[in-house]
């Protein structure tokens, strides 16, 4: 019902990714099907092709959604400390639980092994990259080791993967005292070496 409200007042190209989302998340890459995101849009067959060419084009349209969607959030997020690495690789990690968990069709896409079959960079590769990179200066900055910073990577990811899980499941309280928690864990990680 949600994602129906957020389809309203939606460009028709739009309201197909979104749709192209929930098939990929109902049916997983392999039985996607443009007849069926059609149906759910409630228009023709052909209709889809009105704004890609193929599926393969589809499908990147759908993965640069989910990317561009992420983007614009860690640049938000990114700018609210500017000159603070820490702060603002704190504030992306709690960023990114907040958006796999307020965006559950999302995880769908990002954790698709085989875009690069459709013509699609690994989707979880390039939307890490920029929080990946700033860790990595983030470390470099502070004099940490190289295998401490694929430590922390590898933790930081964890943590972040893990609460969206847990609020999701409910085991983590899905509120600001859950992204509190979160938020603690992360930043302790930063503080250990």
């Amino acid at each position: 019902m949600e994602t129906e409200r957020r389809k309203e007042g939606l460009s028709a190209r739009e309201r197909l990714i979104l749709s192209g989302i929930a098939e990929i998340e109902e049916n997983g890459l392999q039985d996607f099907s443009i007849r069926r995101v059609a149906e759910a849009c409630g228009v023709s067959c052909a209709a889809p092709y009105k704004h890609f060419k193929n599926r393969q084009e589809f499908v990147e349209a759908i993965i640069e959604y989910v990317y561009e969607r992420w983007d614009e959030q860690r640049e938000r997020l990114a700018a609210e400390a500017p000159e603070d690495k820490r702060r603002q690789l704190v504030k992306i990690s709690v960023g990114f639980v907040r958006f796999l968990h307020e965006n559950p069709g999302f995880r769908s896409i990002i954790m698709l092994r085989d875009s690069a079959d459709e013509g699609g960079a690994p989707m979880l590769l390039r939307l890490t990259e920029g929080s990946r990179e700033m860790v990595r200066q983030y470390c470099a900055e502070v004099g940490m080791a190289p295998e401490v910073r694929r430590r922390k990577m590898f933790v930081v990811r964890s943590l972040i993967y893990g609460a969206a899980l847990m609020l999701d499941s409910g085991e983590l309280p899905d509120d600001e005292a859950g992204f509190a928690m979160a938020e603690a864990m992360i930043e302790r990680e930063f503080d250990l070496e």
